[in-house]
């Protein structure tokens, strides 16, 4: 038996590892599977280039847990290593074999799928272990099997084993502080996240494992042991769009998302491999209004092997709302938010996710617009988002984003201007676009401007705020008014003015009635010379006023968020309840008009409740009697 100590490069390794190096200690199982995994395809290229003779077969890993003893095993049947192999890749910490196996067969390595780039990955295993062994056969045959073990300090003890087949197994004498590893639904939980889609099969089992290959009964019991795998060997990114049927695409939403019963609207297949490898499939889901119950549904993979659900910085902030799979070799395991922000990698990941999104909502825009406007509820809130937060893709989406009218006609943003430019430009010069937020509620607003021959836009997202704010400052000579904002004719003022059937000192008198009945702190009263059959009494909130606070809400300032709520309460002084109010003789009779035009605007705004509510019933019963 040999006697050593490792050589570390720093003093003091296995504290640093526990500590610093990892922040989580379950991805001591994914090192160590990535390890197993990266052995098998070794073998596997060295098979396909001749300088393995015996043949790939159908090898798998297996993890073992014993936890009468206290044990986890992970078995491979990879390259196995050699006693100088193990000295040198396994006591010189930090010294990648993966990296080296890849520079030594660069010309014919290049796709062959191994991981690499681990480095201390193997040592992750002390921070759930008191000690670790190793016992490794390598797949050249004159080589003997050794076993290697360590206690978690520098000192190591090397000796010959009685391992007959290649391959490798990893022994964990699990501490007391780490003994829920050793429980079968933890391990079983850890493998489904990080190992679900590894290319090589991996059993999870007590079952041992007695040969990979064989005839008769061997061969019925490996069949058996294939029929335990957990993880899908070849999810549906590591193909060809080509090879795949949408059902493919389906299906495989499912595997990533059981518990997802709706089928995602379409999907987006990634695939480049130069000036940097990715591949992957994006999923657009229905979105709800609540974006943050949305985000963080992406799963980032490097090399088949899962990083993170938290892709923020690699995909574009406004795609955390779609689902699927990213994978990149690029991307290193043990990735952190500081590295995703200065790594130029990633950021050119990001601006080709954004451009490919952009370019395949445009193609399904062409190819099908009546489909594609069956899906813009469903869709429009990623796309508003993306306008709003990215340049590149704001610049894009004018070729397939969409204005819905009230009427449930679609435009796009040229179609639009085109449209209403004639009838919508005010007297200044400026088109005015109208739109609700609300059907039901702006609903006499709605068709008040229909009837004047305005097209009403329907823009009811969570961020429709904000989007029509960037709207504004990008387009020439346009502006947003919500239809009841003000009166339509203070919306899109024209030249030709309605005149008053009042005369100036009449308004004065009508305007000091009114003021003995409406709360001043609440409402400022204007009065307007409108069409006659237009209505006496409309309650608006200032456009500026109201978008402020509806971007307050979706996470702008708090500037305005102590200030109490106002109105403008415009009264119509061509109508004729209006004039039947100013000519009204008794005092409480007019009070009763005043106050029960005013209580049918706040009805028309929702603004009646509690005992305005109440009383507005009953004087509503009274008028009737």
């Amino acid at each position: 038996m040999a006697k050593g100590k490792i050589n570390v490069s720093v003093e003091n390794i296995f504290p640093l590892i526990k500590k610093f190096l990892y922040s989580d200690q379950e991805i001591f199982l994914r090192e160590l599977i990535s390890n197993a995994t990266d052995a098998t395809l070794k073998l596997k290229h060295l098979s396909n280039i001749g300088e393995f003779k015996e043949g790939f077969g159908n090898p798998i890993i297996e993890v073992k847990i014993d936890k009468k003893n206290s044990k986890i095993h992970i078995i491979d049947q990879g390259v196995g290593m050699t006693e100088t192999e193990v000295k040198k890749y396994i006591n010189e910490v930090a010294f990648s074999g993966a990296e080296e196996f890849i520079e030594k067969y660069k010309d014919t390595a290049k796709d062959s799928g191994i991981i690499g780039h681990f480095g201390l990955g193997f040592y992750s295993a002390f921070m759930v272990s008191d000690s670790v062994e190793i016992i490794t056969k390598s797949y050249k045959k004159s080589s003997p099997s050794v076993h290697w073990s360590c206690d978690g300090s520098p000192e190591f003890s090397l000796s010959k084993s009685d391992k007959k087949t290649r391959g490798t197994e990893i022994i964990l004498n699990v501490s007391k502080d780490s003994k829920s590893f050793l429980e079968e639904s933890t391990i079983s939980g850890l493998l489904k996240k990080y190992n679900r889609f590894m290319p090589i099969p991996i059993k999870f089992g007590t079952k041992e494992i007695t040969n990979n290959v064989g005839e008769g009964d061997k061969a019925k019991e490996v069949k058996e042991e294939i029929d335990n795998i957990i993880n899908i060997t070849e999810p549906a990114w590591t193909k060809k769009p080509k090879d795949l049927k949408e059902g493919d695409y389906k299906s495989f939403y499912k595997d990533l998302y059981p518990m997802n019963f709706e089928d995602p609207l379409f999907n987006i297949h990634l695939n480049v491999d130069y000036p940097f490898n990715l591949t992957g499939i994006l999923y657009f889901p229905k979105i709800t209004n609540d974006i943050n119950l949305q985000k963080d549904k992406i799963q980032l993979y490097q090399n088949q092997v899962f990083v993170t659900d938290n892709v923020e910085g690699i995909v574009p902030e406004f795609l955390t709302l779609l689902r699927g799979v990213i994978d990149s070799p690029d991307i290193p395991l043990n990735v952190s938010r500081s590295y995703l922000q200065v790594d130029s990698a990633v950021k050119k990941i990001s601006n080709y996710i954004t451009r490919k999104v952009a370019d395949k909502l445009n193609s399904l825009f062409k190819k099908d617009r009546k489909k594609f406007e069956e899906k813009w509820n469903d869709i429009k809130v990623i796309i508003e988002y993306g306008m709003l937060s990215e340049d590149k893709f704001f610049e894009k989406s004018d070729s397939f984003s969409l204005y819905p009218s009230t009427e449930n006609n679609y435009y796009t943003y040229e179609e639009l201007i085109k449209k209403i430019k004639k009838d919508h430009t005010d007297k200044d010069g400026k088109t005015i676009i109208l739109y609700a937020s609300n059907i039901e509620e702006q609903d006499s607003y709605i068709k008040h401007a229909n009837k004047k021959g305005y097209t009403v836009l329907l823009l009811d997202s969570p961020i429709v705020s904000h989007l029509i704010q960037k709207l504004e400052s990008s387009k020439e000579n346009i502006s947003f008014a919500r239809v009841d904002s003000d009166a339509i004719e203070q919306l899109i003022k024209k030249d030709d003015k309605t005149i008053s059937k009042l005369s100036d000192k009449e308004q004065e008198k009508l305007k000091s009635q009114l003021e003995e009945v409406i709360p001043k702190e609440k409402y400022t009263i204007q009065l307007e010379s409108m069409d006659s059959d237009s209505l006496p009494f409309i309650i608006t909130q200032p456009e500026f006023m109201r978008r402020m606070k509806d971007m307050q809400n979706t996470g702008g300032n708090n500037m305005f968020g102590n200030m109490p709520e106002m109105y403008n309460l415009v009264v119509n002084t061509n109508n004729k309840l209006v004039t039947d109010i100013f000519n009204t003789k008794t005092k409480n009779k007019r009070y009763r008009l005043i106050k029960q035009s005013l209580d049918l605007a706040k009805l028309s705004q929702n603004l009646l409740k509690g005992e305005d509510l109440t009383e507005f019933i009953k004087r509503s019963y009274d008028l009737i009697k």
